[in-house]
């Protein structure tokens, strides 16, 4: 089961998309997937073909995002989290080899097309919270446990 929690920025984000499928893209595609009908044969009509395929993955997406931003649950910066990791903290940690990785921890919605964003679901995240600078985390992965030592722990204030 995925955490239901999610940024102000990632909120944002997702009504933003929500919106423009549902007033801008939705109505450019079925006003083609009107015209392509008025041309007859539907059969083999690629162009009503392709955009009524279109109009599905439209709709669907429409669906998942009004079901999805009525559940999800804002949680905005607060000044008693400084020093600390909490969801929405910026963390760089480095393991003993030296090996140094900087993220964000987010909800489940906001990690696609971003490299560094990791769900406050994942090992690494859940190894993390509540930790301060100079602690060690030990992260269970497949190849064993790792460990982690934070070096910088921040946050995007409003």
């Amino acid at each position: 089961m995925r955490t239901r929690l999610i940024t102000r920025e990632g909120f944002n984000a997702l009504q933003k998309e929500l919106d423009y499928l549902w007033r801008e893209q939705r109505p450019e595609v079925t006003r083609k997937v009107q015209w392509a009908a008025s041309l007859g044969d539907r059969s083999e009509n690629a162009d009503y073909q392709y955009n009524k395929k279109l109009l599905r993955e439209i709709d669907r997406r429409v669906r998942y995002l009004r079901r999805c931003l009525s559940e999800l649950s804002i949680v905005d910066y607060s000044p008693q989290q400084e020093g600390r990791v909490f969801f929405g903290a910026w963390v760089a940690v480095e393991n003993e080899d030296g090996k140094t990785l900087r993220f964000r921890i987010v909800g489940y919605d906001e990690i696609f097309d971003r490299k560094d964003y990791i769900s406050i679901d994942t090992p690494m995240a859940r190894a993390l919270l509540k930790k301060q600078v100079d602690d060690e985390a030990t992260v269970q992965t497949p190849s064993g446990p790792a460990t982690w030592f934070i070096t910088a722990i921040d946050y995007d204030k409003p």
